[in-house]
């Protein structure tokens, strides 16, 4: 076994998770999976804990999606009995085609996310947390060779965590303290208010990689333009080149060149998916070019990301609500070069550096 499985599978169970003796972990995963799942199936042996395997099959998802009435989606009891049993939940995702679920109606894939509903608020209820085995299939996604993809995925998890936890804080802090957010590239200028918010500093304890400080924007706030210039993808859709438009808050004008239609699925989505729910900033540096992986994507040092869709209830007073939406879709704004971002008038990126980082 590649001794970097072998440290990934360590660090989910002990660093994300904190596995301890007799906790039963949820393993959900696909057979593409198999060496980083053989090798968590070790380390919580050795840690005393008892695995519990579930097989998640993007092809088998698709025939499934393909061939089933909306109106017989249901919710999976088993599946939503093993989430609630578990102490602990580690979900992995190994992609083989991530346009595996094109072609297949909204309806269904509505219908269920909705019947899903009760196991993910089961799982978020948990200590939980996402990471990714690399494979040929995400190499090719990401545009490259099999072993740079491997290398590039465990340059990105296997990182000094706490040093990491506390370069983060930095701006953290700022958050905290501060009031206003600009963010000025290309395109775009965006402003939104932060007041009265909190940090969220993602150390990987849920996501695996980590390295992004995020919190939920007062939703009213957001104003002016911004161009996600960055692809993603939503259902099956590849989306790149959006730029939207917001007033008040909410988004007034949406162009998205070829992907216009998905742009307009998702923004009808619901009430919410029109609004603001997050505002994160990647600083891993470990994360050097974009794979059109969010999970990796969206922690890249020098760039913002923007979620339409729900917020974070962490990031709010206890007399607040945040933005509610049965969606949260991340999109990224590249500040590499010729950018500023500003908390209060202070930069604090310029051209993809922190203004630490010439200290």
């Amino acid at each position: 076994m590649d001794d970097r499985v072998r440290r990934h599978a360590e660090l989910l169970v002990d660093h994300c998770l904190e596995v301890t003796a007799d906790d039963d972990v949820l393993v959900i995963g696909s057979q593409n999976a198999t060496p980083l799942v053989t090798a968590l199936y070790g380390v919580l042996g050795e840690r005393g804990a008892t695995p519990m395997g579930q097989l998640h099959d993007e092809r088998a998802r698709r025939a499934y999606q393909k061939a089933v009435d909306p109106e017989n989606v249901s919710t999976s009891a088993p599946r939503l009995a093993a989430m609630e049993a578990a102490d602990a939940v580690v979900l992995i995702s190994s992609t083989t085609n991530p346009y595996e679920t094109m072609g297949v109606s909204d309806a269904v894939k509505t219908e269920i996310d909705d019947a899903h509903r009760p196991i993910l608020d089961a799982r978020l209820d948990n200590r939980w947390v996402i990471t990714v085995h690399p494979t040929a299939g995400g190499a090719y996604r990401a545009r490259m060779g099999t072993d740079a993809y491997r290398s590039f995925v465990y340059d990105a998890v296997d990182v000094d965590w706490e040093h990491q936890r506390r370069r983060q804080q930095r701006v953290a802090d700022i958050i905290d303290a501060g009031e206003t957010i600009r963010i000025q590239c290309g395109r775009t200028d965006l402003t939104m208010s932060i007041a009265d918010r909190t940090a969220l500093n993602d150390d990987a304890t849920r996501n695996m990689p980590g390295g992004e400080v995020a919190t939920s924007p007062v939703v009213e706030s957001v104003e002016g333009t911004a161009q996600f210039d960055l692809p993603f993808f939503y259902r099956g859709d590849r989306i790149e080149d959006v730029t939207l438009t917001f007033e008040d808050g909410v988004v007034v004008d949406c162009a998205a060149g070829d992907a216009q239609d998905a742009m307009d699925r998702l923004l009808e989505r619901d009430a919410g998916a029109r609004r603001l729910g997050e505002l994160g900033i990647g600083m891993n540096r470990g994360i050097d070019r974009a794979t059109t992986n969010t999970l990796f994507d969206e922690k890249m040092a020098g760039t913002v990301h923007l979620a339409l869709g729900f917020g974070f209830t962490e990031c709010l007073p206890d007399d607040q609500k945040p933005n509610q939406s049965d969606i949260h879709t991340d999109m990224l704004i590249d500040l590499r070069s010729d950018s500023l971002l500003t908390i209060d008038g202070d930069p604090i990126i310029e051209d993809g550096n922190f203004w630490f980082e010439g200290e």
